[in-house]
């Protein structure tokens, strides 16, 4: 249990897609103009990344080495074709806020990512539990990212009033340049907290 908790602790702290490994961008920087937006997209890339890891992981010792890859872009884009159907049809003003964004999880390099490094190489239920960690890291740096932006652009996080309409906001926040600044501060943010925390241990 205590390597399983080790997973969650990995894909949310120490190897976490955004801030640490820095995949996965495309989304990162395009959808995030809102926490909505970004739990959204952050939560449809952890429903693919937990069924394909399922997938591949049962099928590890079946799929011939050399066609591995294609193998599991396969894999995963059936399940990225599955949650976007179903955003479609049951969260269809999320869906249509986040576009073309979603057929594009085929190809974000987080879950071919854990696909190739992880699932293929280990048992099921350890790779479940992968998949969970990574998808909530991946979740909560684009919430974190979509709600700076937000709160900062229009006043606002998750559609609620914060900023006083008598305060200004600055609007360069939600357009595509507040995605490069947003990310910058928070990887400068999470940076100084790991190396505070690796100079104590």
């Amino acid at each position: 249990m205590k390597q399983l908790f080790e997973r969650l602790k990995t894909g949310i702290f120490t190897e976490n897609p955004i801030f640490i490994q820095m995949l996965g961008m495309c989304p990162t920087l395009a959808v995030t103009t809102s926490a909505n937006d970004g739990i959204g997209m952050g939560l449809a890339t952890t429903a693919v990344l937990i069924a394909s890891n399922i997938v591949i992981s049962l099928l590890r010792n079946i799929i011939p080495n050399k066609v591995r890859i294609p193998a599991f872009i396969v894999i995963i884009a059936s399940f990225v074709t599955i949650v976007d159907l179903v955003m479609q049809a049951y969260l269809n003003d999320l869906h249509g806020q986040l576009g073309i964004f979603i057929p594009l999880i085929v190809v974000n390099c987080a879950i071919l990512g854990r696909a190739e490094s992880y699932a293929s190489k280990n048992k099921v239920f350890p790779s479940i539990f992968d998949g969970i960690g990574m998808g909530l890291g991946f979740t909560l740096a684009l919430g974190l990212i979509g709600a700076t932006r937000e709160l900062l652009g229009v006043g606002t996080i998750l559609g609620m009033q914060i900023v006083p309409d008598s305060i200004p906001t600055i609007g360069i926040f939600v357009l595509a340049p507040g995605a490069f600044f947003v990310l910058g501060m928070l990887l400068a943010v999470f940076n100084h907290i790991s190396n505070k925390k690796s100079k104590e241990a």
